[in-house]
C-alpha cells in the first residue's frame, strides 16, 4: 500500500509551476505558456527506500503573495515547492516575507525553495548573486533541459516521510 502526500506549488505567474509538474510527471516540456486557472491536480508515485508514495501534485494558479492563495487549496498540504524564475526578480524580490509567512501559517510543512529557468543564466550567476540568504538552501531546475527537476521533487518527498 502506497502513501499519499500533497505538495502544492507555489510562486508568481509564469515562473514555471505548470512547466515543473508536466516535466516530472509526464516527461514533457512545452514552450507554449499554460495559463493555470484555479488547481490542476496531477499524480505520481514515487520510491523513496522502499517505501512507494503518491504525490498529489497541486499546481495553483500564481500569484504574487501566498497570502492571496485560496486557503483551501493549502488545506491539507504536506509539503510546499515554492517556485521562482532566477531571471524575474519581482518573483524572488519578497522571498523571505514569503517564507516568514509559510513559518507563521504551516510552519509543520516543509518547504523547497526552487529556482526555475536556470537554463537561462550562467552558473557563475548563479554561485554570485543567490549565495545569500534566502536563497542558502534553494535549488535550481530547468524544465525545458529537465535538469534537476527529479532530484527537488524526490528531496521534498524525502522529507514528507
Amino acid at each position: 500500500m502506497s502513501l499519499s502526500k500533497k505538495i502544492v506549488m507555489l510562486g508568481h505567474f509564469g515562473v514555471g509551476k505548470t512547466s515543473l509538474v508536466r516535466r516530472f510527471v509526464d516527461s514533457v516540456f512545452s514552450e507554449d505558456y499554460l495559463v493555470t486557472l484555479g488547481v490542476h491536480v496531477k499524480k505520481k508515485e514515487v520510491e523513496i527506500d522502499g517505501e512507494k508514495i503518491t504525490l498529489i501534485l497541486w499546481d495553483i494558479e500564481g500569484n504574487t503573495s501566498i497570502s492571496k492563495a485560496r486557503a483551501s487549496y493549502l488545506a491539507g498540504s504536506h509539503g510546499f515547492l515554492y517556485v521562482f524564475d532566477v531571471t524575474r526578480p519581482e518573483t524572488f524580490q519578497n522571498l523571505a516575507e514569503e517564507m516568514d509567512f509559510l513559518k507563521e501559517n504551516y510552519s509543520k510543512i516543509p518547504v523547497a525553495v526552487v529556482g526555475n529557468k536556470s537554463d537561462l543564466i550562467t552558473s557563475e550567476h548563479v554561485e554570485d548573486f543567490f549565495k545569500q540568504e534566502p536563497f542558502k538552501d534553494c535549488e535550481f531546475t530547468s524544465a525545458k533541459e529537465g535538469d534537476n527537476v527529479e532530484n527537488v521533487f524526490l528531496k521534498i518527498t524525502k522529507q514528507l516521510r
